[in-house]
């Protein structure tokens, strides 16, 4: 999930202490961080690849995700983040079933940490669970996987009932599975980076 590193139109929060050019640069080498560690594990044939756009038209999206080096991209389009990642599950989902893809990961382009295990660990994680979540600072999530089953069956519930940028989302996505008997599990909590305290805070 990619937001365009637009002057003045992203890491709205952070510009208020740094400058909307400088937080643009900063989103910037985040996301090309975020797209380097995806590519080696695609390159090695473990992954692949859809980015998630938003900021763009369709054209500059094709035009970004080429130089990117990156084949398949949508639009993120409206709503919340949960609606979003709901239409990415459904715009992916006749390529997952013709390339034989059971599980989906999410991850942001806000983790200046992010490497290539915290991806292989989620992937291990989703043969033995049902859903892998990566907390975050903020009390939200730095990455979810979905297994096959959450896609098939249960698709709703890590997305109903929250109210998305709220220091609760974590906690209500676990409460959503608290009646059922689907197995989750947590990797380790990162910072995500929306302020310049997040930035001190990595010190």
């Amino acid at each position: 999930m990619a937001k365009w590193h637009g002057f003045g139109r992203c890491k709205t929060r952070l510009s208020k202490d740094i400058g909307k050019s400088n937080s643009a640069t900063v989103q910037s080498m985040m996301t090309y961080h975020t797209i380097s560690v995806a590519k080696y594990l695609q390159e090695t044939k473990i992954i692949d690849i859809s980015l998630a756009i938003s900021g763009l038209g369709e054209k500059n999206c094709r035009r970004w995700s080429k130089h990117l080096g990156i084949n398949k991209f949508n639009l993120q389009g409206k709503g919340c983040l949960g609606e979003k990642m709901k239409r990415q599950i459904n715009l992916n989902k006749e390529f997952c079933t013709q390339n034989k893809i059971k599980n989906i990961i999410f991850i942001g382009t806000d983790l200046p940490d992010l490497c290539h295990q915290d991806l292989l660990n989620t992937i291990r994680e989703l043969k033995k669970n049902d859903l892998i979540l990566g907390p975050s600072n903020d009390g939200g999530y730095w990455l979810i996987g979905l297994s096959e089953k959450i896609i098939s069956k249960h698709l709703h519930l890590p997305f109903i009932n929250i109210r998305w940028s709220k220091e609760n989302v974590l906690q209500k996505t676990i409460d959503n599975f608290d009646s059922t008997k689907l197995k989750y599990k947590f990797l380790d909590k990162k910072i995500d980076i929306d302020t310049i305290s997040d930035i001190e805070n990595r010190k």
